[in-house]
């Protein structure tokens, strides 16, 4: 045996990316609260045969919060070097042979949540923190670089073993990216496919990605979509894979060259032991990678439940895994794990150390697939309770405050106390901290029993004892040899059958009662121990007193008054002494730091009839500095005792000789329990609130006595220095004593057992919580009382001095003050009598003279008494406050003044209380609607006083309420009066028109015109203000659906008059349908929708000439949209199917249209269209008209015609086909026209280039020229043709087919139109300028000036046509003469020229000439003297012969 000390360390913590990690040589370190602990593994662990090969050798404390992340530095000469974060917002780095820190900084501002130390660089240390900020410091040169790559939450972080500058991050979202820190955080890779948590990453431990066989087309479930946005491959992500845990029960792997996942592994569910798993249900997960080195074709997993997976990465399509230890049961860990690390032991054996939720550390060999039975135990919490089986099997058993026992059964408690039976093997009970006491078998995988009788706080203190009344009673057979005894913190000790849990359990204190005859109030039980014979009984009380009881009646023997303060335990002296009144011994320890120890020989010989009171100890054990926590007489020797104190030590005491014997000192907190080895003399086993359990040698120990005086206060300071941490809030500390207790020793007001109730949560996460949720990471505060970092110690329990380096890079701030308690304290409620609180605090003559006056005034108050002096009735009056004590008079003059305070203080609400106290609800009610001040407490109870005034107050508090613009709650009141049309009115008046509407409709009848006048009202102001569909739902409400139809067209858009046809046609109303469908057609028409424009026009039956114009306007289209180039037609038309296939005479494609959409087939069907289309009329279209007017025009005219042409049936019966032939010229004639234009821009613009009207050998530059806006003034360009330039034949077929622009009979219409405009013009400047003439000379009537006369106005005006070139005045007679004639030559032409327009004669005329100068032998001589004769007779306008002089030059 070792003489070093063994230690239990806490549980590691949970929830942490990485919280444990190895290094070569067997030295495992994992994080376990506020510390790291330091295990060494294997053969160097120095155990003996057969015992776990783990030895905690040292923990390094300095953090202040919860420990984040841990990582050893792997590089082979720094071994020694290890690196922390925690909440407290620091990072450490640490020497683990020295135990010391070397150097820390606090960079982060906010709580760290993952940390690596570099593989590749030996002083780089990566860590980021919950708001996605990154830190990387390089520890040698002590430099830090600060990183934000992405605003979320980081998970995890692990630095790339193959390359210095690349480091993967895994945030909360599900987010993974690859970063490189070289260039200020430049992302690599963002890695998309997870939508939870990431929990672990792993680099491949090979580089290059011919380590795995697979396939580089193959895709998982989303590689085939790109991961975000993929930057430029560097080489030195080439080769390269990354594993990823998450959350969201998959592991993705991920190829770095290509940034993309190329598998996926999907967590199987395991059937564990007891049943299977639902995978409807969401389990609690959290899933940790290891990738084996040099075995890249390998990965470790966990799962739901504790299993560890093994998967063949070769198989991707089969998703190959192997569990381990498949068929052992116990040997995985029964709940989810939470770290991997490797190890390599001394020996060269390499292990897999794995970290879990079981609070087990264990052992495993991925390549034997098996976990080694050899495990390292934890603490569950706060040892509060050890307790050693009796039967001699070496079995131990411990409570843990906070933690979770009792890990064979289900459901699982917060233990507090145990006691194993002194008889049966195996059983154990227990008591929890809600209560609960029950029976636990050891040997048995069966549940435990609960005891159907709950403690009302948590349960302290088991015994075992004989059975007492009424459980005694009874055969031999029938009751039970021992019977368990539990103590709870409401003070009541109940006595429970085992062979009956779920009977009633009985309280002891009515036996006691009954059989002493005791009438007083028993005092409240704090401890209870049984004689080891089962004779006698001792209780441990609140005020310190011992009782102790005689069986089988729990008859009172003797009471011991010793303590002043509660008595936390209570020993007797073991049976088996060398002297026989040893056993009568009984030592007990109380809030008090004196330990007592009293011998019961006496009394028990002599079996006294009365009770004795005992005030004198039979020895003194003083030394200690704190309250006495726990006590344990050594089963090795006589009168040797072991105590457990608050001060942190645990003291061996010579009990018979008062002497201190050895002091422990190991513990870093407050001492809560121990116990003696029933195996070894030298052996004892303590438990303190650092979550550690410590068994240590007593005779190896280099103090003999509790540290006294400065090194006592050095001890409480260790203590005090802890972090405070925020208390639990789902439940408060039982606390065992309701009284506050006093003691010497400092800071001792609570008992061990309050603070023990607030023991601090294991890891930052209540286990009780875990259990009832289903999303396991969000830690709530880590303890819920006092916390502690506390160590384990060397061989000398020396702790070694923390020395922190002077390069540390930033100061944490300083943490916010903590509330004071009175800030915390409940605000005390408002006095209801103020004034008379006050004046009973007066002076105390006053309050004596109160007294006396009351007494006179009771005095002459009796019957035939004397009446009242005027003393003491103004004494009466003038101190009201007596009113609370004399007759109701008085009492109602005091609640008065008390009611006027109120009011002149601002409390209304407090004055209308003490009315109602007096019973004056209907002042009450006339007070507050005076004042404004009624509520909806004071109406609620208006009928109280009676129908007629609670109808009054509602109306009253109406009116209040909409001076207090609350008018929609008014008008409910006004409904709980039954006054409907008032409460619609109001809503109304106030434009609640849909809260007016919804009780309008709940309360009225449906034929009430109220309502229909409603939905008008709100519709016309909806309307006005733009809400269109909303106003139409109106109109619809008013049963006006035509209105509704008008309202949604005043949008104009195409889809509100497709609706507001639609709806019209549901509404009868065809006239307005027909109206709206043509206009979302024509809207539809501008977006060149002519699918959607055929949809709207079939709305409606009428509408079939119109859709014979839209095909004949959209097969035009399309045909001059081929004409165009590729980059000039338009990409947003949507075309019919039948437009696209047009194929030969433009005539027969039409016909195939109407025939193949329209059934355009039969006579009587051309017959009907002919008619629909004779039908339809369209306003004549001007030069002004829009093209979604204009373009319906002449499609209109020339569906007549290709109807006529188009259909044999027609050709020979219809008539004369000439108006219909004349707007088909008019169309074609507009078709040469723009192809001219065409030619002519195609020759004129700068550098022509080949295309479908010219050709061109090569480019030359030309000087650019602005082409005038109106093609009649326009001046034609003189630039001479290019050299190489030369018109196509398409160019050369569309100038002869131009002649047919150069029609006399236009030419001469158009010379008769624009001698009529010129006649018109001039006449209206005439009469413009006589106007001017007159108001001239009424002006300056009195003046000499000369104002210009009619006639030499005229020089200066426009002249007539015929004598512009001479530029004479004309007469208003020579005017009206040849507007006169010209009128006459209009008259004679035809209606069908007239009416179709068609393009300037003598403006071709013009263009052709120049596209023959520039292009010589590209036109005819014939069709150029056709068009110089045409200008020579047309041509009297300036404009042209201008024009005609430059051509002639």
């Amino acid at each position: 045996m070792g003489q070093e000390p063994r230690t239990l360390p806490p549980s590691p913590n949970w929830y942490c990316g990485r919280c444990s990690d190895a290094v070569p040589g067997g030295l495992f370190g994992f994080a376990a609260r506020t510390s790291v602990f330091l295990v060494r593994v294997g053969p160097g662990a120095g155990t003996t045969p057969g015992t776990p090969p783990f030895r905690v050798v040292g923990e390094l404390v300095g953090h202040t919060e919860r420990v984040s992340g841990f990582s050893f530095s792997h590089h082979p000469d720094q071994y020694n070097l290890c690196a922390t974060s925690s909440d407290d917002g620091t990072v450490k780095i640490w020497d683990v042979e020295t135990k010391s820190v070397v150097t820390e900084h606090a960079l982060h501002q906010h709580t760290i949540s993952a940390l690596h130390w570099s593989p590749r660089v030996k002083d780089l240390i990566v860590s980021g923190d919950e708001k996605g900020v990154v830190f990387c410091y390089w520890l040698n040169r002590n430099d830090s670089q600060h990183l934000f790559i992405e605003p979320r939450t980081i998970f995890c972080l692990t630095c790339s073993p193959h390359h210095e500058d690349l480091v993967a991050i895994g945030y909360k979202d599900g987010m993974v990216v690859i970063i490189d820190i070289s260039k200020k955080g430049e992302v690599t890779h963002r890695l998309r496919g997870h939508d939870d948590e990431i929990h672990s990453i792993a680099w491949c431990p090979l580089p290059g990605e011919d380590c795995l066989s697979i396939n580089q087309e193959e895709d998982s479930e989303e590689s085939a979509v790109p991961n975000g946005k993929v930057i430029a491959e560097a080489p030195v992500t080439k080769g390269c894979y990354l594993a990823t845990g998450s959350k969201d029960q998959t592991i993705r792997i991920w190829s770095c060259s290509r940034g993309r996942g190329v598998m996926v592994l999907k967590l199987p569910f395991l059937k564990r032991r007891g049943g299977g798993v639902d995978p409807t249900v969401k389990e609690r997960l959290w899933l940790t990678l290891y990738w084996p080195k040099n075995q890249p074709t390998q990965l470790v997993s966990s799962c739901f439940g504790g299993e560890m997976l093994l998967w063949d990465l070769t198989q991707s399509w089969r998703r190959k895994y192997t569990l381990f230890s498949p068929s052992a049961d116990g040997q995985n860990h029964s709940r989810i794990v939470f770290s991997l690390c490797p190890l390599q032991t001394e020996d060269g054996k390499h292990l897999l150390l794995s970290t879990s939720m079981d609070r087990d550390v264990r052992t495993a060999s991925h390549h034997a697939l098996l976990l080694h039975h050899p495990r390292l135990p934890c603490a569950e919490g706060l040892l509060s309770s050890p307790s050693a089986e009796p039967s001699g099997a070496g079995s131990a058993a411990a409570g843990w405050a906070g933690g979770r026992g009792l890990r064979g059964g289900s459901p699982r408690f917060c233990l507090w106390t145990l006691c194993w039976h002194p008889n049966k093997e195996g059983c154990l009970a227990f008591g929890t901290d809600d209560g609960k006491v029950g029976l636990y078998d050891t040997y048995s995988s069966k549940p435990p029993q609960i005891s159907s009788t709950y403690h009302k706080k948590t349960v302290y203190t088991l015994a075992w004892g004989p059975p007492v009344p009424p459980m005694s009673l009874g055969g031999e057979g029938d009751r039970p040899s021992l019977t368990l005894y539990s103590c709870g913190g409401e003070g009541i000790v109940l006595q429970h059958n085992p062979w009956k849990l779920s009977g009633e359990a009985f309280d002891i204190n009515k036996l006691i009662r009954d059989t002493n005859s005791i009438k007083y109030k028993l005092p409240v039980h704090t401890e209870i121990s049984w004689k080891a014979d089962g004779r006698v009984m001792a209780l441990g009380n609140e005020d310190g007193s011992i009782e102790v009881f005689q069986v089988p009646n729990l008859r009172l023997l003797c009471t011991i008054q010793q303590h002043h303060k509660l008595v936390n335990a209570i020993a007797w002296h073991h049976e088996h002494g060398s002297q026989p009144e040893l056993s009568c011994l009984v030592a007990s320890g109380s809030n008090n730091a004196v330990i007592y120890v009293h011998s019961l020989k006496a009394v028990l010989e002599s079996n006294p009839e009365s009770p004795v009171t005992i005030t004198e100890p039979y020895r003194t054990l003083s030394g200690h500095t704190a309250k006495i926590t726990g006590l344990a007489w050594s089963p090795h020797h006589d009168g040797r005792l072991v105590s457990a104190s608050y001060d942190g030590t645990a003291q061996v005491w010579d009990a018979l000789r008062e002497e201190p014997l050895y002091n422990f000192r190991g513990h870093r907190g407050r001492l809560l329990c121990v116990a003696w080895s029933p195996l070894d003399p030298d052996c004892i086993y303590s438990g303190a609130d650092d979550f550690c359990v410590y068994r240590w040698l007593a005779s190896m120990q280099n103090h003999s006595r509790p540290p006294q005086g400065k090194k006592s206060i050095e001890l409480e300071k260790k203590r005090l220095s802890q972090p405070k941490q925020k208390p639990k809030k789902k439940k408060k500390p039982t606390s065992r004593a309701p009284l506050k207790q006093e003691s010497p020793g400092g800071n001792e007001d609570e008992s061990p057992k309050e603070s023990e109730k607030g023991a601090p949560l294991e890891n930052g996460v209540s286990d009780q919580d875990q259990d009832c949720e289903d999303d396991a990471r969000e830690p709530e505060p880590p303890f819920s009382g006092e916390p502690v970092i506390y160590t384990v110690l060397s061989s000398g329990f020396e702790k070694s001095k923390i020395t922190i380096n002077n390069k540390v890079t930033a100061l944490k701030k300083e943490s916010p003050k903590e509330k004071t308690e009175a800030l915390i304290k409940k605000r005390k409620a408002r006095s209801m009598l103020p004034l008379s609180t006050s004046l009973d605090h007066r002076s105390k003559e006053e309050l004596h003279r109160d007294c006396l006056v009351l007494a006179t005034a009771q005095t002459h108050a009796k019957p035939n008494a004397q009446k009242l002096n005027e003393d003491v009735s103004a004494d009466l009056e003038e101190r009201f406050h007596l009113g609370l004590f004399t007759d109701r008079a008085s009492l109602y003059r005091m609640i008065e003044t008390e009611g006027k305070g109120h009011l002149e203080n601002g409390h209304p609400e407090l004055f209308h209380q003490l009315m109602l106290w007096k019973g004056d609800l209907k002042g009450v009610l006339q007070t507050a609607a005076e004042r404004g001040e009624l509520t909806d407490n004071l109406v609620a109870m208006a009928p109280v006083a009676g129908y007629q005034v609670w109808l009054w107050a509602v109306e009253a508090f109406a009116k209040q309420l909409c001076l207090q613009e609350q008018h929609v709650k008014a008008a409910s009141y006004l409904l709980y009066a039954h006054k409907v049309y008032e409460a619609v009115e109001l809503l109304r008046c106030h434009h609640f028109y849909r809260e007016a509407i919804a009780v309008a409709k709940a309360r009225l009848r449906p034929e009430d015109p109220v309502l229909k006048d409603l939905y008008l009202s709100w519709g016309s102001i909806l309307e006005r203000d733009g809400h269109y569909a909303l106003a139409a739902k109106c109109y619809l409400g008013a049963t006006s659906a035509y209105d509704a139809a008008k309202v949604l067209a005043k949008k104009g858009d195409a889809t509100s008059l497709r609706t507001a046809a639609e709806l019209a046609t549901i509404a009868g109303e065809s006239e307005l349908s027909a109206s709206l469908a043509l206009r979302c057609a024509q809207e539809l028409l501008l977006a060149k929708n002519w699918v959607a424009a055929q949809d709207a026009l079939g709305l409606h039956d009428s509408l079939q000439g119109q859709r014979l114009v839209f095909c004949l306007l959209e097969l035009l289209c399309w045909r001059l949209e081929e004409k165009q180039p590729a980059e000039g037609r338009s990409c947003s038309a949507v075309h019919h199917a039948w437009a696209t296939r047009t194929q030969g005479p433009f005539v027969q494609t039409v016909m195939t249209a109407w025939r193949g959409a329209f059934r355009v087939d039969s006579p009587e069907q051309c017959r009907d269209a002919l008619q629909k289309l004779q039908d339809v009329k369209y306003p004549s279209a001007t030069s002004n008209t829009p093209f979604r007017q204009a373009a319906p025009v002449y499609c209109h005219g020339n569906a007549n015609t290709f109807l006529r042409l188009g259909c044999d049936h027609l050709r020979d019966k219809l008539g004369d086909p000439s108006p219909a032939t004349a707007a088909l010229k008019s169309l074609e004639a507009f078709f040469l026209y723009g192809r001219l234009y065409e030619i002519w821009w195609s020759l004129s613009r700068p550098g022509p280039e080949s295309g479908v009207w010219v050709r061109a050998a090569h480019s030359t530059p030309s000087v650019e020229q602005n082409l005038p806006e109106d093609s009649a003034q326009a001046e034609a360009p003189s630039r001479p043709p290019s050299p190489g330039l030369s018109l196509t034949e398409e160019s050369k077929h569309v100038l002869s087919a131009c002649q047919r622009l150069f029609s006399e009979q236009h030419a001469s219409l158009q010379s008769t139109q624009r001698t009529i405009a010129g006649a018109q013009e001039t006449l209206a400047e005439m009469i413009r300028q006589h106007q001017k003439s007159q108001l001239c000379k009424a002006a300056a009537s009195d003046s000499n000036s000369n104002e210009p006369s009619v006639a030499e106005q005229a020089h200066s005006r426009p002249s007539s046509p015929c004598k512009e070139e001479k530029n004479e005045p004309v007469s208003l007679l020579e005017l009206t003469k040849t507007l006169t004639e010209a009128n006459e030559r209009m008259a004679k032409f035809p209606e069908s020229i007239k009416a179709w327009l068609f393009p300037d004669v003598l403006e071709c005329c013009l263009i052709l000439l120049h596209i023959g100068s520039q292009c010589p032998g590209s036109v005819n001589q014939e069709t150029l003297q056709q068009a110089q004769e045409l200008l020579q007779k047309y041509s009297h306008t300036r404009a042209y012969k201008r024009y005609c002089q430059t051509l002639r030059t």
